[in-house]
């Protein structure tokens, strides 16, 4: 790997799972268009976000990072804002059982891509090319639906402008007032069948707002407990478009990808010699990368080296996704070796992405007891080793869709059809979700 990088330099490398674009004249018009809208988001809010994940590696805080498998153009204010509830339900219950504050990271604003594990997918005898996220071609099934179309380029763009501005709307608005979250998390308690499980802690966050209320600490008061701080993260997997929204700050003089506060490689692009690891290495945003069940030390320790050879804490997140039955026995020596090499990473858990599997009548699906079961072995892994778990990265949905197993309400196969929305992976619902939380402030609590 070359020392000299500019926003340029991957394209003298191989780039995985990257659309067939028929038409490249049409591609680079699409794209200078794109090079001339201004930065959806600003290198100083990166590094705010780089700093607060560094508190996560200091094992000082923890990382929720929360949202839509592939986010849709069609996506509703209000589909937006009870996705952000959920992330904000989750949250308070985070934070108030572990006791540290929590780092809040949507995928959203920019989660419209997807890789796909063939080029092709077909349907009767129609062979056609793959559903690759909305930024790309479209989900129904015809020729020109999935022709890929380079339009859809400024459309992500446009579609995540206008997300930006109704979260930070929402986040700084009063919205995410604590004591609204709180009474949120109470609805869910008196609703769920779990609920007296729960009803517990509720009742503590509730006195604990109460007293701080009665001392005159407030929203009024302590702006924090009125608002709060979000930042958007999404899979960086299309680099033309990624290229055409870097920017040279002009504080620093240093290159941020402005289409988000925190961009990450997903597990299919991690090549040590690809052009995703190439074009990240030399954006100065906090950066993710998935860690599989084929990940080893060395590829790992390279990762590091690659992509934050200068050791900052906070730049750095390793997002673990080996699956339930491989968390225990395979996460350790990746943490011991990283440990060892002097690496202050953020250590997060995908539960979600190795646990799929197809249900009896044919969707896919996830059981809540499997994503829990690799949570809590990433904790376990964790503590055999002394290092920190850093954080949880789900995919979510505030709506009331059936799409996995498990959870409070117990839905089983034949609940799936009911409600099964996803364009592509099965998403929490609301309510598995804040279940989640609960269940994982306990694992929290214990850690304490």
């Amino acid at each position: 790997m070359s020392s000299t990088w500019s926003p340029s330099s991957w394209r003298s490398f191989e780039a995985k799972h990257q659309p067939s674009w028929p038409d490249s004249a049409e591609l680079d018009r699409a794209l200078k268009t794109l090079a001339d809208q201004p930065p959806l988001v600003f290198a100083g809010e990166a590094r705010d976000l780089t700093r607060q994940l560094a508190n996560v590696a200091n094992g000082e805080a923890f990382l929720l990072q929360a949202g839509d498998c592939a986010e849709s153009f069609e996506s509703s204010a209000d589909s937006i804002r009870d996705r952000l509830r959920v992330v904000l339900q989750m949250a308070v219950v985070l934070t108030y059982s572990g006791g540290i504050p929590l780092v809040k990271v949507g995928r959203i604003a920019g989660q419209f891509a997807k890789p796909r594990s063939s080029p092709t997918e077909t349907q009767g005898d129609t062979e056609l090319p793959s559903f690759l996220g909305q930024i790309v071609n479209d989900i129904g099934f015809s020729e020109a639906e999935r022709r890929p179309d380079p339009q859809r380029l400024l459309g992500a763009y446009n579609r995540a402008a206008s997300t930006l501005n109704l979260l930070r709307a929402f986040t700084s608005g009063g919205y995410a007032d604590l004591r609204q979250v709180s009474s949120w998390n109470r609805e869910f308690v008196a609703s769920s069948p779990a609920g007296e499980r729960y009803a517990q802690m509720a009742d503590e966050i509730d006195r604990a707002l109460t007293f701080m209320n009665a001392c005159g600490i407030n929203g009024d008061t302590v702006p924090a407990l009125h608002e709060v701080d979000f930042y958007t993260s999404h899979e960086a997997l299309l680099l033309n478009y990624e290229e055409a929204l870097t920017r040279q700050d002009s504080l620093t003089g240093d290159w941020y990808d402005c289409s988000a506060h925190m961009l990450w490689i997903g597990e299919r692009t991690r090549q040590l010699d690809g052009a995703h690891v190439e074009f990240l290495r030399g954006v100065q945003n906090p950066l993710g990368c998935k860690v599989g069940p084929t990940a080893t030390t060395d590829e790992v320790l390279g990762l590091c080296e690659a992509l934050n050879p200068e050791k900052l804490p906070g730049r750095l997140t390793l997002i673990v996704r080996q699956g339930a039955d491989k968390v225990t026995e395979g996460l350790p020596p990746l943490l011991a070796a990283v440990r060892d090499a002097g690496h202050p990473v953020v250590w997060a858990c995908d539960p979600m992405h190795g646990n799929t599997y197809t249900a009896e009548g044919g969707h896919k699906t996830r059981h809540f007891d499997d994503v829990l079961k690799e949570i809590s072995g990433f904790f376990a892994a964790h503590a055999q080793e002394g290092t920190w778990p850093g954080g949880v990265h789900v995919e979510l949905t505030g709506d009331a869709v059936t799409e996995c197993l498990g959870g409070s309400d117990g839905l089983v196969d034949g609940d799936l059809a009911e409600a099964y929305e996803t364009m592509c992976d099965p998403r929490l619902n609301g309510r598995q979700s804040v279940d989640l939380a609960f269940r994982v402030a306990e694992l929290l609590r214990e850690r304490a």
